[in-house]
């Protein structure tokens, strides 16, 4: 059998429905849990979730697992396998948000709208510890998640925020320009001067892919191994930080510099901007902040 999409089947697995009301009003209210819910909250409020649009993932710490362990289900739901295993994942324990729920609802909600899943020992397979009362399961962009966290793992000890926006400044860009990372990176840098201090590494940008696709969360996980935000063409960004106001103020500088660009692209027309940033005052701005500015994108 595969993923109990019957929240019911966990109660009749084992767990008392005492113990999942206690557990669910305990662990929603837990440091990581408070910040995850502000997240989505956020998100939605800035328009970037349209109905069930978008996603977002945590990858939990050893402090925040001991907290989180004494609430989740006496018994866990059945393994299913990702898309490709991720040895770098190995034992994680990831928070996310639910396949179809809508990301408004999650700050009053999480017990029905996230899961926190286990990953097994061989990085190829999760499965359910805390949430989805109501049924379901995690998001169909899981397997981009647990990829991305990874790599990110593996690199540098892990991002630990994933946030998937549909900012429509974002998908209006990518649908007038080629998805090509070095020249939409130079577009939003030079007609936004925060947008450097915010991105200094630049961004990448992919062609359109279906969405939940073992090949879009391949070609993410290898674009988030260099940057801290990748475009999907005509569809959104998926941004890393290490906090969730990280990853949500990432998505805001990008979305407010793609805003930026079209207003000048739809007011110059065929003309060129009076003035843009040149590739001095992007070093002057790094040299400023000590930023590590991506000079192969100049």
């Amino acid at each position: 059998m595969g993923f109990l999409d019957d929240a019911s089947d966990f109660i009749d697995r084992g767990v008392s429905a005492a113990k999942g009301a206690v557990s669910n009003v305990a662990c929603e209210q837990l440091g990581f849990m408070r910040d995850f819910r502000r997240l989505c909250r956020e998100g939605a409020q800035a328009g970037y979730h349209e109905r069930n649009g978008g996603n977002a993932s945590y990858l939990l710490t050893d402090e925040d697992l001991r907290a989180a362990r004494p609430f989740f289900y006496d018994y866990a739901s059945s393994w299913v396998p990702l898309a490709a295993p991720v040895p770098a994942m190995a034992e994680a324990f990831v928070l996310l948000t639910a396949s179809g729920c809508y990301l408004k609802n999650v700050a009053d909600q999480p017990a029905e709208n996230c899961a926190i899943v286990q990953i097994d020992p061989a990085g190829a397979a999760w499965r359910a510890v805390w949430g989805l009362r109501a049924g379901g399961r995690p998001t169909s962009e899981i397997d981009a998640h647990i990829a991305c966290h990874g790599v990110r793992r593996a690199a540098d000890g892990g991002a630990r925020v994933l946030y998937h926006a549909h900012p429509a400044s974002v998908a209006a860009l990518t649908a007038l320009v080629e998805p090509d990372s070095r020249a939409v990176t130079n577009l939003l840098w030079r007609c936004l001067t925060e947008s450097v201090v915010a991105f200094p590494g630049g961004v990448a940008c992919l062609p359109w892919m279906v969405p939940g696709s073992a090949a879009l969360a391949e070609a993410t996980a290898g674009a988030l191994a260099s940057f801290d935000a990748c475009l999907w063409q005509v569809h959104g960004v998926f941004a890393a930080g290490d906090s969730c106001d990280g990853a949500f103020g990432l998505v805001q500088a990008i979305d407010k510099a793609a805003a930026v660009a079209l207003q000048v692209r739809a007011v110059a027309g065929d003309g060129a901007p009076v003035f843009r940033l040149a590739d001095g005052d992007l070093r002057a701005i790094a040299a400023a902040y000590d930023l590590p500015l991506n000079e192969a994108f100049l």
